[in-house]
């Protein structure tokens, strides 16, 4: 029997389409629209309804892919589905919450403002002094240091016209002077050559300390005076005339005549440096008593006619205000530190090596170079009080008082370096005298950093604290970490090693509240012999006080926690 269509019903069947179609236009903006099904025509994007071929006995009905009415989940037939579906939601609340916590990860210098370590605008001192440059007494000068120390160092001139002349033997201790720039200020050299050539080396400090004035405190026309600056295997070589001429000018009130240079005149610096070659002690001597005559000339010129004039300065020490920006310059600097190192602490360098390997007492020096660095980075100036825990001989505290003028204040726990400390303190204040400088106030302590109440009372007041604890063991930088809860804001920690476990360690919940979080640390590198215990580079540390900028990353730490907690109980 073949079949037929329902034709009778067919119009019922459109009606009852249009019903529920419109019951669908009317949920869809309650329901999130249903992906279009294969079954979509592509062309019309509308259903394509089929009409199923029945029976007598069988009623047609619509083959339809219009999304149907919102249905009801089935219910879980086994507790097992429902804990199952606690548990995935659990873990997916979870993972939000880690992403969220990862989506905006915080890290220690995440901070909300600059926290650059950046000197200070440079504050002008008066570097001169007007107090006399006598050492007084207690003077250790380069002749006492050789007397102490005599079979260390052998004959080296010689009286190249009389063979028989012994005055130059290591025993009659041959000896010259040299002038300083400050009023009063001259310090005696024995003409001797050590055995080691590592060694202290008198003559050529006397060198050295000489050149630095004719190049530092002289004009050029006053160094027409003395000749010209001689180099290390320099030849003899006739001086060609300037292009300008040197003289002072003719005032007739300035007392002080100097003469116009002449290329054909005495080079006392040459002159002087080949006595040196030719190890010639009576032309050395006599070149030596020709230079100084000259230094005096400047040091004390002649008194004005008027009994009621002003005296004349000193001109040595009026060059230094003519220096720029007020600072020192770095001959002057580093000759001054290498004298004052030379006879203070040179003489006891196997008492300072005697320490117990690998504990923290053991000694090592900061380099000069790497201290300007240091203060450079800080920005350390007149103003400042710069401490030093663990200071050992006070090197880097003298340097820094010499060179910004500073307050500083140092610490020492091991007794021989604290004692050399304090002599060469007192030798440094001398030396700055005879060169005509001012220094900083230097106070030096022997003890304990960790009980010592001068360090409670003065941490809260410090601008910068140097710790050289390249060689602490843990449980001192660790003792040490909370002493510095007590510094300023904007002070700066100075160290050789790290007191920060990572130095941009993301914020948790186990390091928010850390001491060390306090800290915006900077890494810096230090150059090849910068430091006493090794020749190569290495690394320190600037721990910058920002509790402004931890407070702000602990607070968006807080919000981020507060966000994540309401997150969870969603």
């Amino acid at each position: 029997m073949v079949p037929e269509i329902c034709v009778t019903t067919r119009h019922a069947w459109r009606i009852q389409m249009k019903r529920e179609q419109e019951t669908t236009s009317s949920q869809a903006h309650l329901s999130p629209p249903t992906p279009v099904s294969a079954e979509t025509s592509p062309e019309t994007d509308e259903p394509d309804h089929h009409v199923q071929i029945a029976g007598p006995s069988k009623r047609p009905r619509i083959l339809s892919t219009a999304p149907e009415p919102t249905l009801r989940p089935p219910k879980p037939k086994k507790r097992a589905n429902a804990c199952r579906s606690r548990a995935s939601s659990s873990r997916a609340q979870s993972r939000q919450r880690s992403e969220t916590l990862d989506i905006e990860p915080i890290y220690r210098n995440s901070r909300s403002r600059s926290t650059s370590v950046l000197p200070p605008a440079p504050r002008h001192r008066q570097l001169w002094i007007t107090e006399d440059g006598s050492p007084g007494e207690n003077f250790v000068s380069a002749a006492s240091v050789i007397k102490t120390l005599s079979r260390s160092y052998k004959t080296y001139f010689k009286n190249l016209d009389d063979p028989s002349d012994t005055s130059f033997e290591a025993e009659s201790y041959p000896a010259t002077e040299l002038e300083y720039p400050n009023a009063h200020a001259c310090e005696t050299y024995y003409l001797l050559a050590p055995k080691d050539p590592d060694h202290y080396n008198p003559i050529m400090c006397l060198e050295q300390s000489l050149y630095t004035i004719f190049e530092c405190y002289l004009t050029p026309a006053q160094q027409a005076l003395f000749g010209t600056l001689p180099t290390d295997f320099l030849q003899d070589v006739d001086i060609t005339p300037p292009s300008s001429p040197l003289t002072q000018d003719s005032d007739e009130s300035s007392p002080l005549k100097l003469p116009s240079y002449d290329p054909r005149g005495t080079n006392y610096l040459r002159l002087l440096q080949r006595s040196v070659r030719r190890r010639d002690g009576p032309l050395f001597l006599s070149t030596m008593q020709t230079v100084n005559q000259l230094l005096r000339t400047l040091k004390y010129p002649p008194l004005p006619s008027d009994v009621f004039a002003p005296a004349p300065p000193n001109v040595l020490i009026e060059a230094i205000k003519s220096w720029p920006q007020s600072t020192i310059p770095d001959k002057v600097l580093m000759r001054i530190i290498d004298e004052t190192y030379q006879r203070s602490v040179g003489p006891h360098a196997l008492k300072l090596n005697r320490y117990e390997a690998f504990s923290s007492e053991v000694y090592g020096e900061l380099m000069p170079s790497f201290t300007s660095d240091i203060i450079a980075a800080t920005g350390l100036h007149k103003d400042s009080l710069f401490m030093d825990l663990g200071c050992g001989v006070g090197n880097v505290l003298v340097q820094a008082s010499l060179e910004t003028c500073c307050k500083s204040y140092g610490i020492e726990v091991m007794p021989t370096p604290a004692e050399v400390g304090r002599e060469q303190l007192r030798q440094m204040k001398k030396r700055c005298r005879m060169w005509g400088l001012s220094m900083g106030e230097v106070e030096l302590e022997e003890g304990d950093m960790l009980t010592s109440r001068r360090v409670t009372e003065l941490l809260p007041q410090a601008d910068v604290v140097l710790v050289n604890n390249k060689v602490f063991q843990q449980p001192l930088n660790e003792a040490l970490r909370p002493r510095f809860l007590d510094l300023k804001e904007g002070a700066i920690v100075v160290s050789l090693k790290p007191f920060v476990s990572s130095l941009n360690a993301r914020v948790t919940e186990r390091n928010v509240d850390d001491i060390s979080a306090i800290f915006d640390v900077v890494e810096r590198p230090y150059r090849s012999g910068s430091v006493s215990w090794g020749s190569g580079g290495g690394s320190y540390y600037l721990h910058k006080v920002d509790r402004e900028g931890y407070a702000s990353i602990k607070q968006r730490f807080e919000n981020l926690r507060a966000r994540s907690a309401r997150a969870s109980r969603r």
